[in-house]
């Protein structure tokens, strides 16, 4: 395929907070590499005054509509997580590929069922992970790629957050139907493809997990203890209960501990190198990135719009994308029955394929595409 010369022809679907704060903003970001070229929202009149905002000649009320009318090259679907399938599918269908908040969907049978629409070569449906695109992950992940820091051993990956009962007013949230999940699927899977980027294929998990502090069906707080392939031994915790919140991954490999204390964002400043006793101290200087990247919205949207440009598949589509919601069912699937599960375990026999609960549940095109918005 011909590297792209032209614009590309980009729309959102859903106009609340997360849209206008972060996806628009990284659209424009990129200049006159790509067009805004319509915002679709249930509400019309929002749709409107959101596509005046940013320069968008189109709006529309309803997502078909729009596919037909603009011919989208790229959708950025930025809905509640129950209508994610739904909008992805049905872009894909219509030639576009697309970007969508996570988590990226109600299932794995979901996910499964969104890549039979994609193409060889396209189009692709890749999903917003941004944590693993700042400069300083990326030069961790060449780092490990490299031996540079010798075996991964120990792991921390810890989303600790609060959310209040009034967060959970939205009538989504909170409910395995609508939401997947909660702190695990709706917060922590941020740190978790992070810590899944770096550290790569897992293969056992034994949870717990518990609805604590929140009226909420699903857990409000959830303890993972993860084995990778590489031996490495990680703990995860997702929580919504913490009153001083922080995002904390922490990796000690044999020759160096590398760790990353932030809360929505990192920049370089946010990350630490220290070498082990027996390494040499000026091995610290050697292994700081040379960019200050951080992990933004704009910084992944970059790559991914470079990658559609070169005719390729971007990162966090396909398999690289559902590697961390395998984790989630895994998680679930442990915290729920009680049993250590393995990675091999999740296949279409398993109730957890289907739905993140264990419980029956078909898969589903036909959820409305809700008003409000989708938000961390």
């Amino acid at each position: 395929m011909a590297p792209r010369t032209t614009p590309i022809r980009t729309a959102v679907v859903g106009a609340g907070g997360i849209a206008q704060g972060r996806h628009l903003p990284a659209l424009q970001s990129l200049g006159n590499r790509v067009e805004i070229a319509a915002v679709v929202d249930m509400d019309a009149g929002r749709a409107r005054e959101v596509a005046d905002q940013f320069g968008a000649p189109h709006s529309f009320g309803e997502i078909g509509e729009m596919l037909a009318q603009v011919r989208p090259d790229l959708v950025l679907v930025c809905t509640p997580p129950g209508s994610h399938t739904d909008a992805v599918i049905r872009s894909l269908d219509a030639g576009a590929s697309v970007w969508c908040e996570k988590p990226p969907t109600l299932s794995l049978a979901e996910y499964d069922e969104i890549l039979t629409h994609e193409g060889e070569n396209g189009p692709y449906a890749s999903y917003v992970f941004q944590h693993r695109f700042g400069s300083a992950a990326q030069a961790l992940r060449r780092q490990i790629a490299d031996g540079d820091l010798g075996a991964p051993l120990v792991g921390i990956c810890h989303t600790l957050w609060y959310r209040d009962a009034a967060y959970y007013d939205v009538e989504w949230r909170g409910k395995w139907e609508t939401e997947g999940g909660g702190p695990t699927m709706g917060h922590g899977i941020h740190q978790m493809d992070l810590l899944l980027s770096l550290l790569g294929d897992w293969t056992e998990v034994s949870a717990t997990m518990g609805t604590l502090g929140r009226d909420v069906e699903t857990e409000d707080v959830s303890f993972a203890h993860v084995t990778f392939a590489n031996g490495a031994i990680v703990s995860v915790v997702n929580s919504v209960l913490s009153p001083r919140e922080t995002s904390y991954l922490r990796f000690d490999f044999a020759d160096a501990t590398v760790e990353v204390e932030h809360l929505y964002g990192y920049n370089n400043s946010h990350w630490k190198w220290t070498p082990a006793p027996h390494a040499n101290p000026e091995s610290v200087a050697a292994w700081a990135p040379t960019q200050d990247l951080g992990s933004s919205h704009e910084v992944q949207l970059e790559e991914l719009v470079s990658s559609l440009e070169r005719g390729e598949r971007p990162a966090a589509s396909g398999s690289d994308g559902r590697r961390v919601l395998e984790l989630a069912a895994g998680l679930y699937e442990s915290a729920i029955t009680g049993r250590r599960v393995k990675r091999g375990d999740l296949t279409r026999e398993n109730p957890f394929y289907w739905s993140m609960n264990g419980s029956p549940h078909e898969i589903s095109r036909t959820t409305p595409i809700l008003k409000e918005t989708a938000g961390a």
